[in-house]
């Protein structure tokens, strides 16, 4: 029977890219199921043989500790470099768009709140 190994709502390309070549390099039996035509159902990678379970999890365990790792290193130097994104670069590239996501922000919060501010 098979067993749900990762699941992929949500998983930059990039990462799911990986984890695939990390199956086949181990030879590991898996298939993939997508999020259907109306993005509902799982996308998820699956494990055919419940034998190769264990050892697949316990080397998704290891890569995910590494990704982190890697992707927080390649953090800290975008950071360093003054290239990693922050609310200022967002408003520098498009001030409008900025502008208009905050006042929606702000109509949000004035509607949500309404009620309890106004004893």
């Amino acid at each position: 029977m098979s067993k749900l190994i990762f699941r992929m709502r949500g998983v930059p390309d990039d990462e799911a890219e990986e984890v695939r070549e990390l199956l086949v390099n181990n030879q590991i039996d898996f298939y993939e199921t997508s999020a259907g035509n109306w993005g509902i159902s799982l996308p998820a990678i699956w494990i055919t043989d419940d034998r190769q379970y264990d050892q697949a999890r316990q080397l998704l365990q290891e890569y995910q500790v590494q990704r982190s790792l890697r992707m927080r290193e390649e953090y800290e130097q975008q950071r360093q470099r003054g290239e990693a994104r922050s609310l200022w670069h967002s408003f520098r590239e498009d001030p409008m768009k900025f502008i208009g996501y905050m006042g929606l922000v702000a109509a949000v919060l004035i509607l949500s709140l309404q009620y309890f501010l106004s004893f």
